[in-house]
């Protein structure tokens, strides 16, 4: 068969993804993925897996169709359905969080097969930070809509795909990076990721974030997103080895730490707007008045907050496909809304100085001018 290198100009990467080995990029966080054309009916991929816990699936798209690959062959080769001729598509995409990394080594066509040039990757840009909703974390036990998790799942329900965030990004025709992972709290010490070790202080700028392994930092000048959503606060109840809520001190210690992740992420991000917004699964109230107010400390219009119309009220199990389309649905219109809202505000024609007699327009860069 014909070997792509992961190099290869014609490949399209999206997510935190270590690029460091050309070569050999390798994947952490949940719904990074790689996509491409291809032509012939045979496709197959050398995937070198790194385990930390659970079952472990990749998914894969084929023309629309979605397929699961589960990851443990000995010699790393893991050959895909091809159904007809011509010119097909694949995304191969992380499903789940920490509970695996991999590297892709090879991507193998038939012999008289290529890969074929894809449209350009959408100008639009969303980061979407969180913790298992976020990450689509059991999101296909679609038995258990409303209703707890399953008492047995070993992550094989995990799906990014479906979570709200990557759906909202193609109802929108957007780019994604999702910086997410199941447990998740704001401060270390708390919530349930690697124990309670880490929380989104310690792994919201970082490339490689994986308990026991070198964390990387991210470089934030790769992606530069438009519009940022922040949903935390869901895990935050539980530390010292119960749940409970936050007393005085640690009430202000919270909104500190929050705000000054959102004040870095602003100065890295001089044009985005911040949505702050927790999610359907069921929780206290006390959390949401908590981000009310950390928005009105922020005191900016580039930070805003939203509701979900049925926030921390719909399930006691993490949502499902249906409810993270309903998410989905609602967080994009509220997007929508403010894309009208800075349309309204842009200088039109009409507000433009007057030209001086003599001189002609000239041409500027437009959107796909913008720094990446």
């Amino acid at each position: 068969m014909k070997e792509i290198r992961p190099s290869d100009e014609r490949l399209q990467y999206m997510g935190r993804i270590d690029v460091s080995e050309p070569d050999a990029p390798h994947f952490y966080w949940a719904g990074s993925l790689v996509q491409f054309a291809f032509t012939g009916t045979q496709l197959a991929f050398i995937i070198e897996n790194y385990v930390s816990y659970n079952g472990l699936q990749l998914g894969c798209i084929i023309d629309g169709k979605e397929h699961v690959i589960a990851l443990g062959d000995a010699d790393n080769r893991y050959d895909i359905p091809v159904s007809g001729g011509g010119v097909h598509k694949c995304i191969l995409f992380k499903r789940q969080d920490s509970t695996h990394s991999f590297v892709l080594r090879k991507i193998l066509l038939a012999d008289d097969a290529d890969l074929r040039e894809l449209p350009p990757l959408p100008a639009l840009r969303l980061e979407c930070y969180g913790d298992s909703v976020t990450a689509g974390s059991v999101v296909e036990a679609v038995d258990c809509v409303a209703k707890p998790d399953p008492p047995v799942y070993d992550s094989v329900y995990d799906n990014a795909w479906h979570s709200y965030a990557m759906q909202t990004a193609r109802l929108l025709g957007a780019q994604v990076h999702l910086v997410a992972q199941g447990g998740l709290a704001l401060l270390d010490h708390t919530g349930w990721f690697a124990d309670g070790r880490y929380g989104l202080e310690t792994v919201y700028d970082k490339l490689c974030y994986f308990p026991g392994q070198t964390m990387t930092p991210w470089d934030f000048s790769r992606y530069i997103p438009d519009y940022v959503t922040i949903a935390i606060g869901q895990n935050d109840q539980h530390f010292d080895g119960r749940d409970q809520l936050l007393d005085d001190d640690q009430r202000e210690r919270w909104l500190d730490t929050f705000c000054g992740i959102l004040q870095d992420l602003m100065q890295k991000y001089p044009k985005a707007v911040f949505i702050l917004m927790l999610t359907v699964l069921m929780h206290d109230e006390y959390w949401e008045t908590l981000l009310d107010d950390a928005c009105e400390r922020m005191s900016s219009p580039r930070v805003r907050r939203f509701r979900f119309t049925r926030s921390g009220l719909a399930t006691p199990g993490h949502p499902r496909i249906p409810e993270q389309c309903e998410m989905a649905c609602e967080l994009t219109e509220f997007i929508r809304s403010l894309q009208e809202e800075a349309a309204a505000q842009a200088p039109s024609r009409s507000d433009s100085p007057p030209r001086k007699a003599g001189t002609r327009r000239t041409k500027t860069a437009g959107r796909s001018g913008r720094r990446d």
